[in-house]
């Protein structure tokens, strides 16, 4: 193979057997593995991080069961190329040939009409269709084609992982080979390349080639030394993506709107999808802000509203307005926290009855059998509240919310200790 390709596309592994990672979808005995297997393939969506074999396993899937295969990449390709690669696998049909594979890079940043023309082929089984994305499908994808698909999740590269494909490239790439290299640390490789193997081997690329010494040692130091004076602005196709979203993240949880405003300027310039960084802050919203300023959540909604209607270069500021508003509101976690606790205590204690007095009782039997019995209505009683019990007989006094420090929650904490101050009274 030419060493005129880089790293990463000289090693892509050919084969099931020579694939790295993924055990959970591709290991023995696992679901993807097994339907390849069998030689029968859905159309499926691959979603995961960059680096982690997206592409290389559509490619192995189209080798393995002998099917042509035909990439378009949502980045430059239209409706128009979308037909036209259809085209060519109905003209596939007349030679009783099994249907073509049609992979899609990136299928979330395809348009409705995109998505949409991809429907009738995938139905009738013109293509077997594989899209790739980093982005969550309920979200990029539409619904009719969605549901027409496997769903499968990719996850980062494990430290073994990453170390199996280091140990491979130096002994058995044909130019690395030949080369006198010793990896005497991995750390800083590890952690730049992120569980991205892609990354990975580009950064031991990008060492290897700036050494012409005969012996090339491989240290912590010279890793650093050589990403300082290489490292790209921002890869909006993902090497630095995750770095710089959770820099962004950290920046506005943290209450730094300098560095919150600084990080998405970064992300502007380098061309993200301003989509993209919206949801995200919709989620901070709820996740970091939450109760603490319900407001937060609204105005993270409109923007996400407004960004989808207005688009560049107006929405960085719409952006940029949110991103300070979200950075210099005080902070909670207590309803992701709520949540996370509730979910623990269903796992651990499995699906509890419902207590009788607050099941729904639409029959005469049902209400013969106690459904809804002795419940109390709180708009009948003082205040629009009465002491009842709500959660099953065996987790009765379980609390899951606890009102954080701050003003808003300071009133909800008063407010719950005056209707339950039994539970509230003791808390945390």
């Amino acid at each position: 193979m030419s060493t005129n390709q880089p790293l990463a596309e000289r090693l892509r592994p050919r084969s099931l057997d020579e694939f790295i990672g993924q055990d959970h979808l591709v290991g023995k005995g696992a679901v993807l593995r097994k339907m390849i297997e069998s030689g029968i393939i859905s159309s499926l969506i691959l979603w995961g991080p960059p680096g982690v074999g997206k592409t290389t396993l559509a490619k192995i899937i189209a080798n393995t069961l002998e099917r042509p295969f035909y990439t378009l990449s949502a980045i430059n390709s239209g409706v128009k190329d979308v037909r036209e690669a259809i085209e060519k696998a109905k003209k596939q049909q007349f030679f009783n040939r099994p249907n073509p594979i049609l992979f899609i890079d990136e299928i979330h940043r395809f348009s409705k009409s995109q998505q949409d023309s991809l429907l009738g082929a995938v139905e009738q089984g013109v293509i077997t269709l594989i899209g790739a994305t980093t982005e969550n499908p309920s979200f990029e994808v539409i619904s009719p084609l969605l549901s027409r698909c496997q769903v499968y999740v990719l996850k980062h590269l494990e430290r073994e992982d990453l170390e199996k494909i280091l140990d491979i490239a130096v002994k058995n790439d044909a130019d690395l080979k030949t080369k006198k290299i010793e990896i005497k640390e991995d750390e800083s490789i590890l952690r730049f390349s992120g569980g991205d193997a892609r990354k990975l081997l580009n950064v031991l690329e990008l060492v290897v080639n700036a050494d012409e010494s005969e012996k090339i040692t491989i240290t912590n130091e010279i890793v650093i030394q050589r990403l300082q004076q290489n490292l790209a602005l921002y890869d909006k196709n993902g090497e630095m993506h995750y770095d710089i979203i959770s820099a962004f993240i950290k920046s506005v949880r943290g209450g730094d709107p300098n560095a919150a405003v600084y990080w998405l300027a970064r992300m502007i310039e380098g061309g993200e999808d301003v989509k993209f960084i919206a949801r995200r802050l919709v989620i901070l919203a709820a996740e970091d802000i939450g109760l603490a300023n319900p407001n937060a959540l609204l105005l993270a909604q409109s923007t996400f509203d407004a960004v989808h209607q207005i688009g560049l270069p107006e929405s960085r500021i719409i952006l940029s307005e949110c991103t300070i508003y979200l950075a210099t509101s005080p902070k909670s976690n207590s309803a992701c926290a709520a949540i996370n606790d509730a979910q623990m205590a269903v796992k651990e204690s499995g699906n509890l009855p419902v207590p009788l007095h607050i099941r729904n009782a639409p029959t005469k039997l049902m209400k013969e059998l106690g459904y809804g019995k002795d419940y109390k209505y709180a708009h009948s009683y003082e205040g629009n509240f009465v002491d009842q019990d709500f959660l099953p007989e065996k987790i009765k006094d379980k609390q899951f919310y606890f009102p954080q420090d701050n003003a808003q929650e300071k009133t909800i904490r008063e407010r719950l200790k005056l209707w339950w101050g039994k539970r509230y009274s003791n808390d945390k």
